[in-house]
């Protein structure tokens, strides 16, 4: 049995129990698991010889769960700004997939967003794109833990031919990968815009035989909306209630353009949202009803989408911005305070992926996926609560340690296992490839 390693930071907020913030605690960690929750004093006097890492001006979070993502699409960052959202999908982002994607662009694309993300405290990504295999092997080398697509789209890619293949192909990856510790997997299909009805039907089947998740973009734009109006006479969500894709397994990515029914049909069948408030701004999407959907029970977490469209793989900016968001939206202050925040970006993405039994919170037992943010800072100081600073005062940068299965990825805000400079270098290759001048 491997020993116990024994993190002592100054404050530790588990999650669960809600709002709850620990002072003069330790998190013992043995193997892959959290062993204990204790006391500092009572874990030295029970693990008197295990290792210590000393965190004196810290809290220990659990690691943050980045909902949706296109992680791939790091290489596309900064490419096409300042665009409608079809304009940039047709005129800028689909060609450029068209002539670039392959196996290799996904894998160095999705290790630079490994990178980014580990710097960032994340530690899970629930993904969406192109050669999932190569994602896996990106994901597997940084040691972080990912959620694969099994996507589907009707049109062909280099990838696939068409939905049939995608799915194929999906369902082939997720045999193969099926024991490794460190993957689950989503079904992925893109949007109702380009999956058919026929195949959200088979989707439906495949989710309910092999009790997998349904990661999907819905009601993004408006649109969306009206173009479902005029080509299929109802709103995108009815195809997929009608589909029998509505229940616990589905993650609504984006859901800004929700009427009353449709929150009530998301929380009667216990659907899970995928808030994207960076991404949504920015394609001028519109604002979430982040407000109504607390309010009517619906889990909501997390997500950066890709960095196309937010620019940065960054969750503790996208606490903040939800959490601001979500009052001014609602007139309500107290709506999505910080505890709720932090929870949505860590327990409740867990929960959306159904891994909320194994990471998502410090609980002995769980996963020790684990996130040392130093407060420590003249811009952090006086601190009267640690939840409130890492919500709304403090940055990515300060994030200074992270633990995956137990493995310490970031030391001292230093990657441990991934080269960052060969990572770096490939990145200005493919810049050079897609943009020569």
């Amino acid at each position: 049995m491997p020993s116990p390693t024994v993190i002592e930071p100054r404050w530790v907020v588990p999650v669960e129990p809600a709002g709850a913030v620990l002072e003069a605690h330790a998190v013992v960690i043995e193997g892959d698991r959290i062993l204990a929750l204790l006391p500092i004093a009572d874990a030295a006097n029970r693990y008197p010889d295990a290792p210590r890492v000393h965190l004196p001006d810290h809290v220990l979070i659990p690691g943050l769960v980045n909902l949706h993502t296109h992680a791939a699409m790091t290489l596309m960052r900064g490419m096409a700004d300042d665009l409608t959202l079809m304009d940039w999908l047709q005129n800028h982002i689909w060609p450029a997939e068209a002539q670039w994607v392959s196996d290799e662009f996904v894998y160095d694309g999705t290790l630079l967003a490994c990178a980014e993300m580990l710097r960032g405290g994340i530690t899970c990504f629930n993904d969406m794109y192109f050669f999932p295999e190569a994602a896996a092997r990106a994901a597997l080398q940084s040691g972080m833990r990912a959620a694969l697509g099994i996507i589907a789209i009707e049109f062909r890619s280099a990838y696939a031919s068409d939905a049939q293949d995608y799915l194929a192909r999906g369902m082939a990856l997720r045999d193969a990968l099926r024991d490794e510790a460190l993957l689950s997997f989503c079904l992925a299909p893109h949007a109702p815009f380009t999956v058919s009805d026929a195949t959200f039907v088979q989707i439906a089947t495949y989710a309910g035989e092999l009790e997998l998740p349904v990661h999907i973009h819905i009601h993004e734009t408006a649109q969306e909306i009206t173009d479902s109006l005029a080509q299929y006479g109802v709103r995108p969500l009815v195809r997929l209630e009608k589909a029998g894709l509505l229940g616990p397994g589905l993650i609504a990515v984006h859901s800004v353009h929700l009427d009353d029914r449709e929150i009530e049909l998301f929380a009667r069948h216990g659907c899970s949202v995928a808030h994207c408030p960076s991404s949504n701004l920015k394609l001028a999407s519109g604002i979430a009803p982040v407000g109504k959907l607390l309010r009517a029970g619906i889990n909501v977490g997390l997500g950066s989408d890709g960095a196309a469209s937010n620019n940065r793989l960054d969750l503790i900016a996208e606490m903040r911005l939800a959490a601001l968001l979500a009052k001014g939206g609602s007139g309500d202050a107290t709506t999505m305070p910080a505890h709720q925040a932090l929870s949505c970006a860590t327990l409740s993405g867990a929960r959306a992926l159904g891994l909320q039994d194994k990471i998502g919170s410090i609980v002995p037992g769980k996963l020790a996926d684990l996130v040392a943010v130093n407060l420590a800072a003249c811009e952090l100081s006086p601190c009267y609560n640690p939840v409130s600073h890492l919500v709304y005062a403090a940055g990515r940068e300060k994030v200074s340690d992270v633990w995956v299965g137990g493995e310490r990825r970031l030391a001292d805000g230093q990657l441990v296992n991934l080269d960052e400079s060969a990572i770096r270098a490939k990145a200005r290759q493919w810049q050079k490839r897609i943009r020569p001048s």
